[in-house]
């Protein structure tokens, strides 16, 4: 493989047909971290985030409206007792899944045709026994899951994948996905349906060229990673909060410890990295007050305090935790909100999330093996720059690691179907039909099995079934081509100094252009990068 063909499609999205084959590969990626647009015409065009959350809230008033436990928990996507301690056996599924190694973090869905993508529903948020637990809620209720928030969701899947196609600097457009990844929520959680994009899209775009400490705090004050993992409702058990409600023996809703255990776990330090769950339970207690503003109405807003403004971050004093906590071998004395960033400042300068940052990144542009000279050369980048990334990605184009041909990385679904849609010429795509592909093949967008986001690994993605419909969904992108598509002279262009003899030979051999242009992009060399 070139080292024109791995600037494409290793640290690109793949060519267009009308691109150029750069003459200094390194150089033309470097240029992209000046022309890069946070905010391209798709996102631009997207539902803000005060009219989705000002939808979920009417939606949670209706709720509240109704009553009942099991209601309130249908309403934030947990089961019935799940509520409150973040240890109910929803949370704990989700945990299991995240340890299966070498399993794909969503099962391919049955195979459809390009008719049946454009009309089946596409329904984030729907789980088994999800119907008999809204059955009693209001209209307005059930119209806001299936309806206005799908819709957004929907909304946001076309903006991203728009965004893709006409990435004019697609190397920091695959850096952003790279971190949306990172930072994984699930529009499988009924709050987060119509928030997972507005996450990558205002926490994640902003901040793909600054440094880490910033996106790492715009992540965790975000609403969809509040409400994704449970943060909203956790409650000091010594706030006045958690003292009301132990004096008038309310529901027990306590602490919460999914996100302090998630951002050491998967967003810094990494798994195995020495805390313990002192360290998760401290940090918990740290984070209490960490909520989202304008979701709830009446009294409980005026006891929470904010401004009411619906879906911005908000620090509720009345349900924080006070006192000094220890956490990962040092003491914070700081009052309120000042406590948790400055948690989040030291993880973000730790060696040991230097060290799983390198990590991902290797695994992600130098092959499912990470190379540990790669991963010290970029821990180093990351703790003498203070965790600057756009000086972490200088040091990834560096490496002679990630040039190498002999690791070819196995594309994701996303990745594949992006890499697809540009090579035949496509610069806009329909939300519906996008999304009914991507679960097909396995990756539905912002669906991922476990917050710790889908794998990064060929064998996740190169089972027997998932080659099969790639296959299928290749011949259905090349029938829709028309056959006006010459794949023998396309080819050279999608990969240059990459094509294999086979290959060329194989798609000369065939039948019609719309057979040739299958074959190519279901090729070896197409479906790696």
């Amino acid at each position: 493989m070139s080292i024109q063909s791995l600037a494409f499609n290793r640290f690109g999205l793949g060519a267009r047909s009308d691109d150029a084959a750069p003459e200094d590969p390194r150089r033309w990626l470097l240029a992209q971290l000046d022309r890069f647009d946070p905010r391209p015409e798709p996102i631009a065009a997207a539902p803000a985030r005060t009219q989705v959350a000002t939808q979920l809230a009417d939606y949670l008033e209706e709720v509240r409206m109704a009553g009942g436990p099991q209601r309130r928990a249908a309403a934030l996507g947990q089961a019935p007792g799940e509520a409150g301690t973040g240890q109910g056996p929803g949370f704990r599924r989700r945990l299991a899944m995240q340890a299966a190694a070498g399993q794909p973090a969503a099962a391919p869905q049955p195979a459809m045709d390009m008719q049946a993508q454009a009309t089946t529903p596409v329904e984030p948020g729907a789980r088994p026994g999800m119907d008999d637990q809204l059955a009693g809620l209001p209209d307005n209720a059930r119209r806001f899951i299936r309806g206005v928030s799908r819709e957004n969701y929907l909304a946001m899947v076309g903006a991203r994948t728009n965004a893709a196609l006409v990435a004019p600097a697609p190397f920091v457009e695959r850096l952003v996905h790279f971190w949306a990844n990172h930072f994984a929520v699930s529009a499988d959680k009924l709050p987060v349906i119509g928030m997972a994009g507005l996450l990558e899209f205002e926490a994640i775009r902003p901040h793909v060229l600054g440094k880490f400490v910033d996106m790492l705090i715009a992540v965790e004050r975000h609403p969809a990673m509040l409400l994704y993992l449970d943060q909203a409702q956790s409650i000091g058990p010594n706030s006045r909060a958690g003292q009301l409600a132990a004096r008038f023996a309310r529901q027990r809703r306590g602490l919460n410890e999914n996100l302090a255990r998630e951002i050491l776990e998967l967003h810094t330090l990494g798994v195995n990295s020495g805390y313990s769950q002192a360290d998760v339970t401290e940090f918990a207690r740290v984070l209490t007050g960490w909520t989202v503003d304008g979701l709830v109405r009446g009294p409980m807003q005026r006891f929470l305090g904010g401004n009411g403004r619906p879906g911005g971050f908000h620090f509720a004093e009345a349900l924080h935790e006070p006192g000094t906590r220890s956490v990962a071998g040092r003491t914070y004395a700081q009052d309120g909100e000042a406590q948790g960033l400055a948690v989040l400042g030291d993880l973000a300068a730790d060696p040991r999330t230097a060290r799983h940052l390198a990590t991902k990144l290797a695994r992600h542009f130098a092959g499912d093996e990470p190379p540990p000279a790669m991963i010290a050369r970029l821990s180093e980048a990351y703790l003498h720059s203070g965790g600057d990334l756009p000086t972490v990605y200088r040091a990834i184009l560096d490496s002679p690691e990630a040039w190498s041909a002999a690791t070819p990385k196995f594309r994701s679904p996303w990745d594949w179907t992006v890499a697809a849609l540009r090579a035949v010429g496509t610069r806009h795509v329909e939300p519906q039909p996008a999304a009914g592909l991507l679960i097909q093949l396995g990756q539905p967008i912002w669906r991922p099995g476990s917050p710790a986001g889908f794998d990064d690994i060929g064998p996740s993605w190169s089972g027997p079934d998932a080659l099969l419909r790639r296959v299928e969904a290749a011949e259905r992108i090349a029938a829709r081509s028309g056959g006006q598509i010459d794949a023998r002279q396309l080819a050279p262009r999608l990969l240059p100094g990459a094509l294999g003899e086979a290959t060329a030979q194989a798609i000369a051999r065939a039948e019609s252009p719309s057979q040739g242009l299958a074959l190519l992009l279901v090729s070896p060399e197409f479906l790696r990068r």
